[in-house]
C-alpha cells in the first residue's frame, strides 16, 4: 500500500512540475475596450474644460498627451490579450494532457519494467533470509549488526577481521583484530593479520605499529615465515642493512626451496650485499634496492594480498631510501618500473619529476632515467 502512496505523490509531483508553468491568469479583451473608452472620455472632458476656461491651454496639452499615451498603451495591450485569449484552448488542452497522461505513463512504464506483485524487503527481512540466499554485502551487515548489540563479542571480531581485508578495507580489518586481540588476549595469528592489515592501508610502508603487530607474533609463535618475513622488510625499509641481511639469512636457514617467497628473499639478501642476484651470472654489481622483475615472478604463487604487500613493502623501501640518502640512475630507473608494475602511473610520473630536479646537475644520469621513462609510456617536463 506505501508502494502505491509514493507513487501517487510522485506522479502529483510530475504533473504539477508540467501545470504551474502553464499556469497563468488570462485576461479578457473586452476590460482593455472598457480602458480605452474611459480615456476617450478624459480627452473629451479635457476639450471642454479647455473651451469653458477652466484650464489654460498648456495644461490642457499635457493632460491630452498624457491621456493620449494611456490610450495608446491600452489598445496595444488589447491585442496581446486578444493573442493571449486565441490560445487558450491550446493551453487548457496542454494541461488535460499532463493531467492524463503523466499519470498513465508512469504507471505503464512501472507495469513493465518494475515488480508491483514483489513483497516489501526491509532490512530486518533480508538479515534474516537463509544464509545461503544472502550476498556478501547482507552477510556482513548481519554481523555488523550482531557488533553492533555486541561489542564486546570477540570472536566476532575476529570472524569480520578477514572479510574486511577481502573486501579492500584494511583499516576496519586492523580495528576488527585489535578487537578481537583486546577481547580474547594474544593471538600470534591475528597479531599476523593485524600487522599485515596495517601495511596494506599504509602501501605497503611497516609503520611502527604494524612492526610492533609482528614483533609480538613472533614472540608468541617463532615458526610462522610471514610475520619474520614482514620485519625483514622493515629493516630494508628502515635502510638497516646488516640487520636486514642477517633477518634475511635467519629465515633463509633451513627453508623449503620451493617455497615462493625464497626467491625474494634470496634477492633482497644479493642486494644488500652488493652481489647479483641467485639467477645471474657474472661479477657481482650493484642493485637497485627495489623489486625486480624476478621479485615479481618469484611472489607469483603467493596469494594476492600477500603478493600485493611485498612489491609495495619493497618498493615503499626503494623510494624511502631514495628519499632520505639521494639515488642513483639505475635507483630512479628502477623507482619508476616498479610503479608502472604496480599499475600506479600517477606516482611513476611523480617520481620522474622528482628525478628530473634530482639529477638536474647529472646529464647523462638524467638521460637514462628518461630514456627509461620514455619506454614505459612517460613523458618527463
Amino acid at each position: 500500500m506505501m508502494l502505491w502512496i509514493l507513487i501517487a505523490v510522485l506522479t502529483a509531483g510530475a504533473a504539477l512540475a508540467v501545470l504551474i508553468p502553464l499556469r497563468r491568469p488570462v485576461e479578457h479583451a473586452s476590460d482593455r475596450r472598457a480602458d480605452q473608452a474611459v480615456y476617450k472620455e478624459q480627452l473629451a472632458a479635457i476639450d471642454a474644460e479647455l473651451k469653458r476656461g477652466l484650464i489654460d491651454a498648456e495644461a490642457a496639452e499635457a493632460a491630452r498627451t498624457e491621456t493620449a499615451r494611456r490610450l495608446l498603451a491600452a489598445a496595444e495591450a488589447e491585442k496581446e490579450t486578444t493573442a493571449v485569449s486565441s490560445s487558450r484552448y491550446r493551453v487548457r488542452a496542454a494541461q488535460l494532457l499532463a493531467i492524463c497522461f503523466t499519470p498513465v505513463a508512469a504507471l505503464g512504464l512501472y507495469m513493465v519494467l518494475g515488480s508491483p506483485d514483489l513483497p516489501d524487503q526491509p532490512l530486518a527481512g533480508r538479515l534474516n533470509a537463509p544464509m545461503e540466499n544472502q550476498s556478501v554485502d547482507v552477510l556482513v551487515a548481519q554481523v555488523e549488526r550482531h557488533l553492533a548489540d555486541n561489542p564486546e563479542d570477540g570472536q566476532g571480531w575476529a570472524v569480520i577481521a578477514p572479510v574486511y581485508m577481502s573486501m579492500g578495507q584494511p583499516l576496519r580489518s586492523a580495528q576488527a583484530y585489535a578487537n578481537a586481540l583486546r577481547l580474547l588476549g594474544p593471538n600470534a595469528e591475528w597479531f599476523t593479520e593485524l600487522g599485515e592489515a596495517l601495511t596494506v592501508a599504509n602501501e605497503g610502508m611497516i609503520t611502527s605499529d604494524a612492526r610492533s603487530a609482528f614483533e609480538q607474533a613472533v614472540e608468541l609463535d617463532s615458526a610462522p615465515v610471514k610475520p619474520r618475513f614482514f620485519l625483514a622488510l622493515a629493516l630494508s625499509q628502515e635502510g638497516k642493512a646488516e640487520a636486514a641481511a642477517e633477518a634475511w639469512t635467519s629465515l633463509l636457514d633451513g627453508a623449503d626451496e620451493r617455497a615462493a617467497w625464497v626467491p625474494v628473499a634470496r634477492a633482497e639478501l644479493a642486494k644488500l650485499r652488493g652481489e647479483a642476484p641467485p639467477s645471474e651470472t657474472g661479477p657481482a654489481v650493484e642493485q637497485p634496492a627495489g623489486p625486480t622483475a624476478e621479485d615479481v615472478a618469484a611472489a607469483g604463487e603467493m596469494m594476492p594480498d600477500e603478493r600485493e604487500v611485498m612489491i609495495r613493502s619493497m618498493v615503499s623501501g626503494l623510494a624511502a631510501r631514495i628519499d632520505q640518502n639521494g639515488g642513483s640512475e639505475a635507483e630512479w630507473s628502477q623507482l619508476i618500473r616498479s610503479y608502472m608494475v604496480l599499475g600506479d602511473q600517477g606516482k611513476a610520473e611523480a617520481t620522474l619529476k622528482s628525478a628530473e630536479e634530482a639529477l638536474a646537475n647529472n646529464p647523462d644520469a638524467l638521460s637514462g632515467v628518461r630514456n627509461t621513462a620514455s619506454k614505459l609510456g612517460l613523458t618527463g617536463s
